[in-house]
């Protein structure tokens, strides 16, 4: 089957042994012995262990060069896993705030996106993500070097730690980035309560919920989610990493599933978290005992969710 991933951080794609290649390259020292030093250390307490080693990790990205071998090495896995769509978040701001420029980030990402299609077989689109625990004006100068590039966006997304920090303040931004024709996505409900789900679709007006798991606490907006037909960008895998859940067996999937949700299944930052689309598939399929229906259901569920035309939807849909 074919899929759609629309939730995935290229940062989250840089693998170890990729991370000390672009290091000695770049001469960085990493803080970590080796590369089994640093996978040894992918079992998380909580959702900032992760972001320690993630944004240790970044540091090894310099140049434009880096950026579109990583984005490259991302879409020929992500088209052995079967995806036909990619819609990729990339952390701009982080890069900015260590002195590498919009420029060089999103042109080196750009150039490998636009030769995706042609390389693998999978179209793509940018979305640009900003981190919710830095202030709203900090990210509106991102979103304005960003805009300044002149390279296609696709959308804007809200990012990072979610619990204490309030998606409001990002309002005007969300409503700026809608008038310049851009889609809104934003996370919530993986850390935080049912109220912050309330909270994105209330103050930002996103399309998707990236995440969303912890919608299911409220049946009013599991109504609303299913009668609206808003997608909820789902991350298993990730989901049981970063203790959002603590099983597999208590990942609310399959109950989403049966509750009608525009539900799918992506991979996050798939280099942390133990396996790309595939292998999310693979493990929900092995948990919950899916039927190729239910697998069609969650393939079909990434189409439409996608920001794909409705003519292109319909072509793969098909």
């Amino acid at each position: 089957m074919t899929f759609a991933e629309l939730h995935l951080h290229l940062e989250g794609t840089l693998e170890p042994e990729h991370a000390f290649q672009l290091a000695e390259r770049n001469h960085i020292t990493l803080p970590w012995r080796d590369v089994d030093d640093l996978r040894s250390r992918y079992d998380y307490g909580c959702l900032q262990d992760f972001l320690d080693i993630y944004y240790a990790n970044m540091e090894v990205l310099r140049t434009g060069e880096d950026f579109a071998e990583l984005t490259d090495a991302y879409l020929a896995r992500a088209a052995k896993a079967g995806v036909v769509r990619a819609e990729v978040f990339l952390d701009v701001q982080a890069h900015l705030a260590r002195g590498v420029s919009a420029e060089t980030v999103l042109g080196g990402v750009s150039e490998a996106l636009r030769e995706s299609e042609s390389n693998h077989g999978v179209s793509s689109g940018l979305i640009v993500t900003f981190l919710r625990h830095l202030p709203a004006e900090d990210a509106e100068r991102a979103y304005d070097q960003a805009l300044a590039t002149g390279v296609e966006l696709l959308g804007i997304g809200l990012c990072s730690s979610e619990v204490g920090f309030p998606a409001a303040p990002f309002a005007p931004l969300w409503e700026r980035a809608r008038a310049d024709g851009l889609h809104t996505v934003a996370h919530a409900g993986e850390e935080g309560d049912a109220s912050y789900v309330w909270e994105a679709l209330r103050d930002l007006k996103v399309e998707r919920v990236d995440h969303g798991i912890r919608a299911m606490e409220d049946p009013t907006l599991v109504a609303h989610l299913r009668d609206n037909r808003i997608p909820l960008t789902a991350c298993p895998l990730s989901n049981v990493r970063l203790k959002a859940v603590p099983s597999m067996a208590a990942h609310p999937l399959s109950a989403m599933l049966d509750a009608g949700l525009l539900v799918t299944v992506n991979s996050d930052d798939p280099a942390y978290f133990g396996g790309y689309l595939d292998d999310n598939i693979a493990a929900v399929c092995s948990e919950f005992g899916l039927t190729e229906l239910q697998v069609a259901t969650l393939a079909n569920n990434s189409i439409e969710a996608s920001f794909l035309s409705p003519a292109e939807k319909a072509q793969l849909l098909s």
